[in-house]
This record gives C-alpha cells, structure tokens and sequence, in this order.
C-alpha cells in the first residue's frame, strides 16, 4: 500500500470511527436518559452488579471524584443505590429504573449499529468482522483494559455461536504474558 493510500485509509477509519461512536453513544444516551459516562456505569453495572465507586469508575474512564460526582446524578434520579459495607468500601446497585435504563441503553446501541451495518453486502460485513477482531486486539494493546474498552458493549453477543471475543483473548494473551515474565523473575 502506498503512503498516500494508507493516509487515505486512516483518514477514512477516523471519520467512520467518530461517526459510528457519536451516533452509538448518543443513541445510547439519549435511550436511557442520562450521560454518556452515565449510560456507561449503568451498563457497567448490569454486569458488575455490587462493585466499588473506585471500580466502577476504573471501568468506564472516569477518576473516583469524578465517578462519586456522576453517581451522585444517578443516585438522585433512582437510577442506583450506594450501599455502605464495612469500612470504606460502598458498593452501588443498579435499581429497577437503572436496569430498565441500561436495557435501553443497550437495545439503542446494538439497533443504531445494525442500522450502520446494514448498507453493507455480507461479504464485506463479513470482512469487515474480521478487520475489526485484528484492529480490536491491537487497540488493546494501547487501552489496556477490556472493561474501558467494551464499557458499552453487547458481551454476550461476542461469545455467541462460538465466537471468541478478540479483546478478552488479548487480554488473556497479556496476563499470560505477564505470569510468563513473572516466571523468569522479569
């Protein structure tokens, strides 16, 4: 590929990247009725019910002040409960209207992505499947994290009809890589 194409090809990867996000978050926003950070931490919480603010706050993007902040909005709205265990730690809850809005959220999100997929022939689809597991498993490399990166992600649907999710097998592939180091003494 020539320099020039390969410009090309990024510059079109970024203006699709930033449609596709912008249209998938607000859709999901828009459907539950809250932030963007907020839709993420009920989604998060769907299936993560119980963790900590420090956690929860580690898995969507946001510091702990900022995560208290957001839940502090959520909270008021009845979309989750703080429960104060012993010590320090406080776990939070989704409510009924919290799991209700996460649904929405993710029914938005998974109907505005097939709506964007859907101009496209199977053969590219599937092409473009295979793309994105290789440009996924990178991308790991650079975030590091497989709850930031699929913080609104469908996690089971990566698992259906045998399919193998390409951000948890990279992120199984670095702890092996890690425990391999830590083997050695490096």
């Amino acid at each position: 590929m020539h320099e020039t194409d390969e410009i090309r090809t990024a510059n079109l990867l970024g203006a699709a990247a930033l449609a596709v996000a912008d249209r998938m978050t607000a859709a999901a926003a828009g459907a539950a009725g809250v932030s963007v950070s907020g839709t993420a931490a009920l989604v998060t919480l769907r299936g993560a019910e119980g963790i900590g603010v420090t956690e929860l706050g580690r898995r969507i993007g946001l510091s702990q002040p900022a995560c208290a902040r957001m839940l502090d909005q959520l909270e008021g709205r009845g979309l989750v409960e703080r429960e104060r265990g012993g010590g320090r730690g406080v776990a939070v809850r989704l409510t009924e209207a919290g799991a209700a809005a996460a649904a929405r959220a993710e029914a938005a999100r998974r109907d505005g992505l097939r709506r964007v997929l859907a101009g496209l022939p199977a053969k590219q689809a599937a092409g473009l499947a295979e793309a994105l597991e290789l440009l996924l498993t990178e991308v790991y490399g650079d975030v590091g994290s497989e709850d930031v990166l699929c913080r609104l992600c469908d996690r089971g649907a990566c698992l259906a009809a045998g399919h193998v999710c390409p951000v948890g097998q990279a992120a199984r592939a670095e702890q092996t890589a890690r425990a391999e180091r830590g083997e050695r003494g490096g």
